[in-house]
């Protein structure tokens, strides 16, 4: 976190998420049902500080886009990704955490 600005909290796990899935900012924007920006994805990802709704409304998109990638298969296995493993400055995030979604992105189609 950046001591002289306290709304910056530097790359989020977020965008290490979207890289191994191989999505961009407009897959989000474009999947989402509510108004999501390109701007809104772009400050997830740097870790501008967003407020709750706007952190929940992104790890939607985030799950949604990832969702229409897999096979049915695949659907079964998948963990959906809430705010708290995706913001570092998020209520009970875990430093510790470890994907459990890292062996479906390497292995899907």
């Amino acid at each position: 976190m950046n001591p002289e600005n306290e709304l910056n909290h530097g790359t989020q796990r977020m965008d290490d998420i979207m890289r191994l899935w191989n999505l961009e900012n407009h897959d989000l924007v474009d999947v989402s049902t509510e108004q999501l920006t390109h701007k809104q994805v772009q400050k997830a990802r740097q870790g501008r500080q967003l407020t709750l709704k706007m952190m929940q409304k992104v790890a939607r998109a985030l799950n949604v886009a990832i969702w229409y990638r897999l096979d049915a298969e695949q659907r079964e296995q998948y963990y959906e990704y809430i705010h708290r493993d995706l913001f570092s400055y998020a209520k009970g995030y875990d430093p510790a955490w470890a994907d459990p979604n890292a062996a479906l992105a390497t292995h899907r189609k």
